[in-house]
């Protein structure tokens, strides 16, 4: 029987987006697939020539492009010299790309195929990846919106399928959010960053859709770093960008631009201060819940049941979008404004709208990533809303700070590794680093909110500062980590190494919030390697045993209630 394995991966494509304007390109053939190929010409703002003998078996929409004088005609086989002499002036007359629709069976493909390559001309072959130098994408657009598909010639058919998947799940307007998004983008740009630029200031550029995000995206702004306060309105567009769920985004409106600017603004102005609230009629009902680390099948019963019948929903940033689109499209939706520096602000914020809703009678549940009383803030809010006359009640959540390790293939403890879990966070008040533990070699330690301090913090760890005097003993710089990014999520990342490269990792690979950092032999017990660090993309550990099936006939029936 013939051997199906996969083969071994080979080089991956090199996946752009061109600006074809004015260009030229051929294209070989009069059949359906031709007047295909011409409309992805037009439709790029190229101009097509169509190379083929006359035909009586014309395609109707090739024809009305003929008649419409959009496509020109060339009534004969293919000549070399066509390829230098049908071009743009400014090129010395060669084309700019070549499509052939022959079929890879055909020896003028494959003779065409050769000399493309040798002049450096793009060419593409249908149904032969191994004559093209370039591929067509499956794509779908929506405005400036463009997603593309490729299979790298091994399965059209299924690139189709995963596209029309993907942009099934878009919400409709994302386009239009995209365009006002982008000219927000140039107006701040045009209005902070031209200006301080222009006085002496450096910007990193972030217009690299291929690039990572940096690894200082989620880093702290503190008030005696005045330089980083200059770029907070484009930081803070950034973080809108990423946290928002796509659903939202969608439905944005210059108005709600002019809100979230001015938003800033205040922000920016003001001291910030404990909110004085009054007391008014307590006849409203306040809930704290966890929506566990991400993955929708693991916000437990309560929390979901709590989730249907709210009446106002206030919720962390962090709180991913399969979790906020189990939220009935009837109830009113907050998102934390927050923003490293501004989170304080935000989360005063969010006391005062959750008081006028109780003021108002509703019921109204505070939503927060993991478990709220894990590094949560939870009881701090439980106090709050128990001094204004309303007691909480409080539904637990997944933490990230166990589960997270689980679904990266890492045992917290281990018979003989690790017989204690430690859970620290590694951002203290205001920014201020919080004391690092001490090595036990039989200890496996969790830091939440740590990333944007990663270099500081294993600088902590891993020597001795002279205010230890022997009472701390540093981490080796072999020991084993690994950092866990949107853990149980589709785009969960894990990346595995060491004390030593786990900084260089980071800089390298970019940044992926929310994510935790995972320290101790345990992390090598079912993972080893030899390697700096190693990445790890994807999650679908829940899929395979039906959950999300159930879970989304559950949540129709709760929508339709």
């Amino acid at each position: 029987m013939k051997n199906l394995s996969p083969k071994p991966p080979g080089p991956q494509p090199l996946l752009t987006a061109l600006n074809v304007e004015s260009q030229i390109h051929l294209v070989i053939g009069s059949n359906p697939l031709a007047a295909a190929r011409c409309t992805k010409c037009l439709d790029s703002g190229s101009t097509p020539i169509i190379i083929a003998p006359p035909s009586e078996d014309i395609n109707s929409s090739f024809l009305q492009k003929l008649q419409n004088g959009n496509v020109r005609w060339v009534q004969r086989q293919f000549k070399d010299d066509d390829l230098s002499t049908l071009g743009r002036e400014e090129v010395d007359h060669y084309v700019d790309a070549v499509f052939v629709t022959l079929g890879p069976n055909n020896p003028l493909s494959i003779h065409i195929s050769k000399l493309c390559r040798r002049l450096r001309i793009p060419v593409n072959v249908v149904d032969a990846p191994e004559l093209c130098s370039f591929t067509l994408l499956s794509t779908y657009s929506d405005g400036p919106l463009r997603i593309g598909i490729t299979t790298s010639g091994r399965g059209c058919k299924l690139a189709s399928r995963l596209r029309r998947e993907i942009a099934s799940c878009l919400p409709s307007g994302l386009g239009n959010a995209i365009e006002i998004l982008g000219n927000v983008r140039k107006r701040i740009w045009e209005e902070d960053v031209y200006t301080e630029s222009s006085a002496g200031f450096h910007f990193e550029a972030d217009d690299d859709d291929s690039a990572a995000q940096k690894h200082t995206f989620n880093s702290l702004m503190l008030p005696e770093d005045p330089e980083s306060a200059k770029t907070r309105r484009m930081r803070w567009l950034s973080q809108i960008c990423e946290y928002w769920p796509l659903r939202r985004l969608a439905s944005i409106t210059d108005a709600d631009v002019e809100k979230i600017l001015a938003a800033y603004k205040q922000a920016k102005a003001e001291h910030i201060n404990d909110v004085k609230l009054e007391l008014g009629g307590k006849n409203g009902q306040v809930i704290l819940a966890g929506s566990g680390p991400g993955h929708p099948d693991l916000v437990t019963r309560a929390t979901y049941r709590a989730i249907m019948s709210a009446d106002l929903i206030l919720s962390d940033k962090l709180v991913p979008a399969p979790v906020l689109d189990l939220i009935p499209r009837r109830t009113e939706v907050r998102i934390a404004r927050k923003f490293p520096g501004n989170a304080d602000k935000a989360q005063n914020e969010l006391l005062e709208m959750a008081l006028e809703g109780l003021r108002a009678g509703k019921r109204v549940l505070r939503l927060k990533q993991g478990d709220p009383y894990l590094y949560g803030r939870g009881a701090e809010e439980y106090e709050f809303f128990r001094s204004k006359g309303y007691t909480p009640i409080v539904l637990p959540g997944i933490t990230s700070a166990l589960s997270a390790p689980l679904f990266a293939g890492i045992s917290a403890t281990h018979r003989g590794v690790a017989d204690q879990v430690l859970i620290c966070t590694g951002t203290g008040r205001h920014g201020a680093a919080p004391e690092p533990p001490s090595y036990i070699p039989s200890q496996t330690v969790v830091f939440l909110m740590a990333l944007h301090r990663l270099p500081s913090l294993l600088e902590s760890l891993t020597t001795l500062g002279p205010e230890d005097k022997g009472s701390r003993h540093p981490w080796p710089r072999d020991t084993p980590c690994a950092v866990i990014e949107r853990a149980s999520c589709a785009d969960q990342r894990v990346i595995r190494s060491t004390l030593e490269h786990v900084c260089a990792a980071i800089e390298a690979e970019g940044s992926r919030p929310p994510g935790l950092l995972v320290v101790g032999k345990s992390c090598e017990v079912l993972h080893r390697t030899d390697q700096p660090w190693v990445v790890e993309e994807g999650f679908k550990g829940l899929d395979d045993i039906g959950l999300s099936d159930g879970l989304e006939v559950i949540d129709e029936l709760g929508r339709e209630s």
